[in-house]
């Protein structure tokens, strides 16, 4: 199955069904369900950002984040440039994302770009 790793807290937002788009510097033509895999890094400034400017994640610690794992899925039904949503980057592709769902964390290493994920073998 295809996994794209995104950054924490983002990788949170998408699951929770709250952030509709992911923004990449790069266009896909794939679509359809794939793994959100937390990567190890996380992304401090927009933990900050989405506490100060949008009231999310205030009561919830950073070592309260999964990293290094898969911890959900999306459905991918479009990539385009400058789509409506408030989580949208200008200049950015937005990766359109739909029924975003928490799944049970599996740990595994991350990758750039979409790649693959047996999850029959783990």
């Amino acid at each position: 199955m295809k996994v794209l790793s995104i950054q924490q807290p983002w990788a949170e937002l998408i699951c929770m069904g709250i952030k509709d788009v992911e923004n990449r510097s790069w266009n896909t033509n794939f679509r359809g369900e794939f793994l959100i895999h937390a990567s190890k890094k996380f992304d401090y400034d927009s933990y900050v950002y989405l506490q100060e400017e949008h009231d999310i994640f205030t009561d919830t610690l950073v070592c309260g984040f999964m990293l290094g794992g898969i911890i959900g899925m999306a459905n991918l039904i479009d990539c385009v440039k400058g789509y409506n949503s408030e989580w949208s980057i200008g200049g950015e592709f937005q990766f359109v994302l739909k029924d975003a769902q928490f799944l049970d964390f599996i740990p595994c290493k991350g990758a750039l770009n979409f790649w693959n994920f047996n999850m029959e073998l783990n």
